[in-house]
C-alpha cells in the first residue's frame, strides 16, 4: 500500500469517527416527517413548515437551496439542533397460522439532530458556505415487547443519515445558481426476534457507509417576489448484510443491501408586503426510484408547503403548514405470491413497512420565531406537531397489522453575523 493511499484511508477513517461522535449527541432512532425524509434544515426553516425552497434563511439555505445563502450580509454562522419525539404503536395478529396477538409502543420517542451552517460573502458576485446537518432516518424499537410470544418480534431498526456540504453559489443581475456537493455518512440497523413465528434471533449489528452526492439551486428575485427551484441527486447507500438478513427470517432469499437516499426536485416562491412575507414550495421526493424503498413498493410524496413570516427589527414570528400522502401504502394480498412457509409476499411487505418503517404521517402544523440579542447574534425557535395516523393493513398471515403514529418537535438555533 502506497503512502497516499494510507493516507487516503485514514482520512476517511478520521471523518467517520468525527461523524459517529456527531451523531452520538443523543440520537437514537431519528424520525422524519415526509417518508424519511426531515421537513426543513434549520429552525427558521422548520418553523415555516420547511419552506425554504423560494425563501432565505440565511446560512440554514445552504441545503434546502443553496443559491439563496446570498441573503447573507457578510458572514453568518449557525448552530442548533431538534428534539424530536415521535409516539409509535403497533398491534398485529397471526392467528391465521397458530400464532398470537400483541400490542406494543415502540421506546425510539426522542432523537438529537444536529445542524451547523456556516455562509460567507466572498465579492458582490461569489458566496460559499460550509455545513454538517442530521438530514432524516427513522426507527422503531420493540425490545420490551414480551418474548417469545409477541408479534412486534422484538423488533429494533435504526436508520440514521448525516450530511456535510460546501454550497458555492454565483449571483448576477438578481439571478442566482448554486451548486454543492454532499458527502453523506448513514448507519442502518435491522434485528429481531421471531421466535413467536417459529425463527430465531436475526439481525447483523450496524452498518455503515459514506457516499457522494451534490445539490443544485436556483434563484431568481425581482423586487418583492422570489423564486427558487431545486435538485438533489439521489445517493446509493450500501449498508452490508442488513436487508438480506432480514427479510431471510422471513424465508426470502433476497440480494439487494442497499437503501438510497432519494432524489428530490422542487419548486418554491415568495412575496414579501411590508413587515409580511408568505412562502410556498413543492417538491417530489423520489422514493420509487431509490433502491431498497422501491422493493418495498414506496411511492414518490408531492410535497406541499405553505409558510408565513412577521418580521420586525427585532423579532420574528413564523407559522407553517406541510402536507404531503404517505408513501406507504397497502399491497394487495396475493399480488406478490406466497413464500414456502405459505405466508403472503405482499402481506410481508406490509408488515415491515408499518412494523419496522412506518412513515405514515401527513399533515404538518408549525410555529416559530427569532429574536435579536444583539445586532450580530439572534436566536430562533420552532416547534412542529404532526396528527395522529393510523393506518391497518393485512399482514404476511392474512391478519390485520395496525400502527399509529404522531409527532412532534423543537428546534433551537443561534446565529452570529460577523
Amino acid at each position: 500500500m502506497t503512502s497516499v493511499e494510507i493516507e487516503g484511508k485514514n482520512m476517511k477513517q478520521t471523518i467517520k469517527l468525527a461523524v459517529v461522535a456527531a451523531l452520538a449527541l443523543g440520537t437514537t432512532s431519528a424520525f422524519a416527517t415526509n417518508g424519511a425524509t426531515l421537513t426543513g434544515m434549520g429552525a427558521e426553516a422548520r418553523g415555516m413548515a420547511g419552506t425554504g425552497i423560494g425563501i432565505a434563511h440565511g446560512a440554514e439555505s445552504a441545503l434546502t437551496n443553496p443559491a439563496l445563502i446570498t441573503s447573507v450580509e457578510k458572514t453568518e454562522i449557525s448552530f442548533g439542533g431538534t428534539l424530536f419525539m415521535p409516539d409509535v404503536s403497533n398491534t398485529n395478529s397471526t392467528t391465521n397460522m397458530g400464532g398470537s396477538s400483541s400490542n406494543a409502543n415502540s421506546a425510539a420517542d426522542m432523537s438529537m439532530i444536529p445542524e451547523v451552517s456556516l455562509a460567507t460573502k466572498i465579492n458582490d458576485n461569489f458566496y460559499i458556505g460550509v455545513g454538517m446537518w442530521g438530514t432524516g432516518g427513522m426507527g422503531v424499537d420493540y425490545r420490551d415487547a414480551k418474548a417469545p410470544t409477541d408479534q412486534q418480534y422484538q423488533m429494533v431498526t435504526n436508520l440514521q443519515l448525516m450530511q456535510f456540504g460546501l454550497p458555492l453559489a454565483y449571483t448576477t443581475n438578481n439571478f442566482t445558481i448554486a451548486f454543492t456537493p454532499i458527502l453523506q455518512y448513514g448507519s442502518l440497523d435491522i434485528n429481531y426476534n421471531a421466535t413467536a413465528i417459529g425463527g430465531g434471533q436475526n439481525g447483523s449489528g450496524v452498518a455503515q457507509d459514506m457516499q457522494f452526492g451534490y445539490n443544485i439551486g436556483l434563484a431568481y428575485t425581482m423586487q418583492n417576489i422570489t423564486f427558487g427551484a431545486i435538485f438533489k441527486s439521489q445517493i446509493n447507500m450500501d449498508y452490508k448484510d442488513q436487508l438480506p438478513n432480514a427479510m431471510a427470517g422471513f424465508g426470502v432469499a433476497y440480494t439487494n443491501t442497499k437503501l438510497s437516499t432519494p432524489a428530490e426536485i422542487g419548486i418554491g416562491a415568495s412575496y414579501i408586503l411590508g413587515e409580511h412575507t408568505i412562502a410556498l414550495d413543492y417538491k417530489q421526493i423520489r422514493w420509487s426510484d431509490a433502491s431498497g424503498y422501491k422493493d418495498f413498493q414506496w411511492d414518490d410524496q408531492n410535497v406541499l408547503s405553505l409558510g408565513y413570516e412577521y418580521k420586525t427589527k427585532g423579532w420574528s414570528a413564523r407559522a407553517g403548514y406541510n402536507y404531503a400522502s404517505s408513501p406507504i401504502s397497502e399491497q394487495k394480498l396475493g399480488s406478490m405470491g406466497a413464500l414456502p412457509s405459505g405466508a403472503d409476499m405482499a402481506g410481508l411487505i406490509n408488515t415491515f413497512n408499518l412494523l419496522g418503517f412506518p412513515g405514515i404521517v401527513e399533515s404538518h402544523y408549525a410555529v416559530g420565531g427569532s429574536y435579536a440579542i444583539s445586532e450580530q447574534t439572534s436566536i430562533d425557535l420552532a416547534f412542529t406537531y404532526a396528527p395522529e395516523v393510523t393506518e391497518t393493513y393485512k399482514n404476511f398471515a392474512g391478519n390485520e397489522i395496525k400502527t399509529t403514529h404522531s409527532q412532534t418537535g423543537a428546534s433551537a438555533q443561534i446565529n452570529f453575523n460577523f
